[in-house]
């Protein structure tokens, strides 16, 4: 269309807005309305999600196949049947942030993303949403890091952030009590996955699976750069992964979160798998050459007894897929 319309192209137009502000209420309600989705009003109190099951914590799987190497690590973790049962709804969040082509490093790589919904689906899973609340135009950011079309070709179902989405939440104790967060899916979901790039952060020098989380949240949050090692300690405390898993498949270096030239990419060829989310992210930053000493929101979140950052200590399997 012109930048000038015609009337038919401004009706057009017009059309075109009505129906997307209509499908994003349908959504809201479709979430809503769903069995066990819950009220989520003020103060909403989030699910429990993380599960421990028998099999091991943390797993670390090499190889250059993104979809071996989920295969693998899940194969290794017990199955996905220990994550996944048959009838449940699985929010899957990865890392959508910005509008960045993948070989960028700043957000999930979707060919982990397209394996970790296959399986999902394959477990039995009623449904697997796909959501974050990325920082550029979701839309734009979910199309170019090619994560909403891996998502909907393995069957999933990408939910864009809107209003309507968000409650504020329960978080007593915490800086993110009363905060806007994704309340609505999350409460319709009964699992929930983490899907973290590794990568370097301006700010708290990583981002792995805990920070990954800082996308089911609304609101202001530049405003918790100022707290945030406190912030991503509350965000594991508030957010209580089923599985995190860690995509080093690429891993951004520096000029990080967002990169932007190939020289900050290195080719990691590693997932890593666990149900201790302090461990997995303790793992992670030893990819980034970096001291998990280093980092305070690991001491914060084992503080909190979300996990140990000593992985070393949970005996890790490492394959080669």
């Amino acid at each position: 269309m012109s930048d000038h319309p015609t009337r038919r192209e401004f009706l057009l137009r017009i059309g075109a807005a009505s129906a997307a502000a209509a499908g994003v209420a349908g959504v809201a309600a479709w979430l809503a309305g769903r069995p066990g989705s819950g009220a989520a009003g003020p103060g909403t109190r989030l699910p429990d999600f993380a599960t421990a099951g028998a099999g091991p914590p943390l797993v670390i799987a090499r190889g250059e196949d993104p979809a071996r190497l989920v295969s693998a690590g899940l194969e290794e973790m017990g199955g996905i049947g220990r994550f996944v049962s048959k009838g449940d709804v699985v929010l899957v969040k990865p890392n959508a942030a910005f509008d960045r082509p993948p070989w960028q490093g700043a957000t999930t790589h979707p060919g982990v993303l397209a394996a970790v919904v296959a399986a999902c689906v394959r477990a039995g899973a009623a449904e697997v949403l796909v959501t974050d609340n990325p920082i550029h135009a979701p839309e734009s950011a979910f199309r170019k890091s090619g994560l909403a079309k891996a998502a909907e070709d393995a069957g999933g179902k990408v939910l864009l952030p809107a209003e309507n989405l968000f409650a504020p939440i329960a978080a007593p104790g915490s800086l993110l009590d009363g905060w806007p967060a994704l309340a609505i899916p999350l409460r319709r979901a009964t699992k929930l996955i983490g899907i973290a790039p590794v990568k370097d952060h301006n700010l708290a020098r990583a981002s792995l699976g805990m920070k990954n989380l800082y996308g089911l949240l609304g609101g202001p949050r530049n405003r918790l750069h100022q707290r945030l090692d406190e912030a991503i300690a509350a965000l594991g405390a508030v957010f209580r992964p089923t599985l995190s898993i860690l995509d080093g498949v690429r891993i951004l270096t520096r000029n990080g979160p967002t990169g932007g030239s190939p020289e900050d990419v290195v080719p990691g060829n590693v997932l890593a798998f666990g149900t201790d989310p302090v461990a997995a992210d303790a793992f992670g930053a030893t990819l980034l050459r970096l001291d998990p000493a280093a980092l305070p929101w690991l001491e914060l979140a084992e503080a909190r007894g979300l996990g140990t950052a000593d992985f070393r200590s949970l005996s890790p399997k490492e394959i080669d897929a």
